[in-house]
C-alpha cells in the first residue's frame, strides 16, 4: 500500500482537487445543495476560510486557508465527502469499498498543493475560476453558477 506523506503546516493556504469516482457523472452540480450543506456543517465544526471554490459536474477545485494552529485539512475533506455521500446513491462498489464501508461516490484520495507566496495564490484562484471555461461549460468564469468567483467579483477582487 502506498504511504502518502502530506505536509502539516498550521494556518496554511492549500489548493485542492477532489474527484468523484465516476469521472463523467454530474452528481456534484445536480446535488450542489447537498454539497453546500456538507461544507457548511463541516465549517461550523472545523472552521476554515474558503479563498476560492468551483464545483464542476464530477470534481471540485478549492483554495482554503486553515486557522492558525490547525493543519488538519484531511479530516475536513473526509467529513465533507462522508456527509455528501450519505445523501446520494451509492456508486459502483467493488469488494474493497464494501470491506471499508465506502459508498464509492468519491475517489479515495485528493490532490493538494500548499501555496507558497502571492503568485502561486493568484494562479490557484485563477485556475479555480477559469476551470469551467477550460472544460467548455461556459465562455467566462462569471457565467458558471457553482463558483465563488461571484463573491470575489462583488468584492472587487476579480475582474469580470
Amino acid at each position: 500500500m502506498s504511504n502518502y506523506m502530506r505536509p502539516h503546516v498550521a494556518g496554511a493556504t492549500i489548493f485542492f482537487t477532489v474527484n468523484l469516482a465516476d469521472r463523467g457523472a454530474a452528481l456534484l452540480t445536480e446535488r450542489v445543495d447537498l454539497l453546500r450543506e456538507a461544507v457548511l456543517q463541516t465549517r461550523e465544526e472545523r472552521p476554515f476560510h474558503i479563498d476560492a471554490w468551483v464545483v464542476l459536474p464530477d470534481h471540485i477545485h478549492a483554495v482554503w486557508t486553515l486557522p492558525s494552529g490547525d493543519d488538519d485539512f484531511s479530516t475536513r475533506w473526509g467529513v465533507i465527502k462522508a456527509r455528501f455521500s450519505r445523501q446520494v446513491p451509492k456508486g459502483a462498489q467493488r469488494a474493497s469499498h464494501i470491506l471499508r464501508r465506502e459508498r464509492a461516490v468519491w475517489q479515495r484520495r485528493f490532490w493538494e498543493h500548499h501555496i507558497c507566496g502571492p503568485q502561486e495564490y493568484a494562479k490557484a484562484l485563477s485556475y479555480c475560476y477559469m476551470n469551467p471555461v477550460k472544460h467548455g461549460y461556459v465562455d467566462a468564469p462569471q457565467d458558471w453558477a457553482f463558483s465563488s468567483v461571484h463573491r470575489d467579483i462583488r468584492a472587487g477582487r476579480w475582474a469580470a
